[in-house]
């Protein structure tokens, strides 16, 4: 019996890859490397808490608010402690954007070179019922010279700034999707091993999609465009899919090709995704894909963010798709 019949091979772990690419730039110093590693490492654990919600008391609300006037979900905090320490801990970010904070955490290390904003856990309030969920991040350069306060032209920066971006996607099984600005590729976690494998190498959103993620049940409160876009998808017979967890459905559009819209609404007027830490990160991995993102109007990376907690609508997927949608405004 040939070798490879009896245990075929695994493939290559997410510490090699990153290794790997760093080498193919002479000014890399490892430090950017150490950072997606303690991001991979705060997702294992998170992962972990995730796993044994239904077990021990840490699913459900928390009976808070966090800065947007959603109510938090145990795990929502959990998840944003695990993130803050680990990247707090590792030395490589001055400051964070997080869901879960009204302001910008600086984390003491005043040397460090990178600003990541992030999203702990996105879509948790389903976690009561096992439906995948996921984190999202970004991860900038600082403006600002070292050693010195961060200012807010450090941390309100476009995402055309974004050096990485990312997310972690907690569902049948966990997957790390990343981008460096040279293509994405995910990383599927193997837990007996505690390792991510490259899974999905150079992924690829494919230009036409049949698939439209848009919660319906809001539709009196839409644009006409948006209206219009929709009633497009219905003619066409397209599959309208939505879990309601962003990472979850960006992720299935990605593999599969499709459009997410959560367009502006009558009660939601500047939209409701947070342009700063899911919207960016996306639109960033959706073009290394081959995709493009959009508010309706404008490239999503260009826009110029004003506040951490700014909202866009957002309109992301396969390139025929989102400018079909952008065409009917």
């Amino acid at each position: 019996m040939e070798d490879s019949r009896i245990a075929a091979p695994i493939g290559v772990n997410l510490d090699r890859f990153i290794n790997a690419k760093e080498q193919h730039f002479s000014y890399a110093t490892g430090e950017l490397s150490q950072l997606l590693r303690d991001i991979a490492l705060a997702g294992k654990v998170v992962n972990r808490e995730i796993n044994k919600a239904g077990l021990i008391n840490i699913a459900g609300a928390i009976g808070t608010q966090n800065i947007q006037g959603e109510d938090q979900q145990k795990l929502d905090v959990l998840s944003n402690i695990r993130f803050i320490r680990a990247l707090t801990k590792g030395g490589e970010v001055c400051a964070i954007i997080s869901e879960e904070d009204e302001k910008v955490i600086e984390t003491g290390s005043d040397s460090a070179k990178y600003i990541v904003a992030i999203d702990p856990l996105d879509g948790s309030s389903n976690i009561d019922v096992n439906v995948s969920i996921g984190t999202i991040f970004s991860i900038y350069r600082r403006l600002s010279v070292v050693n010195s306060p961060i200012t807010n032209e450090d941390v309100l920066q476009k995402g055309t700034e974004q050096i990485a971006a990312g997310y972690i996607l907690y569902g049948s099984s966990t997957m790390l999707v990343y981008t460096t600005g040279n293509g994405v590729n995910g990383f599927t976690y193997e837990p007996s091993l505690g390792e991510y494998f490259l899974s999905h190498h150079n992924m690829k959103l494919p230009n036409e999609g049949k698939i439209y993620s848009i919660n319906e049940g809001s539709y009196n409160s839409f644009e006409q465009p948006v209206k219009e876009y929709i009633n497009y998808c219905r003619e066409h017979k397209y599959s309208g899919r939505y879990i309601g967890s962003l990472v979850a459905d960006f992720h299935r559009n990605l593999l599969k090709g499709g459009i997410y819209i959560y367009p502006k609404t009558t009660t939601s007027p500047n939209g409701k995704l947070r342009l700063m830490y899911e919207c960016n990160c996306l639109a960033f991995i959706a073009e290394q894909a081959g995709g493009i993102a959009t508010d309706g109007v404008h490239r999503i990376m260009e826009i110029q963010p004003k506040e951490l907690h700014q909202r866009t609508p957002f309109f992301v997927g396969s390139k025929s798709m989102v400018e079909k949608a952008k065409s009917y405004y």
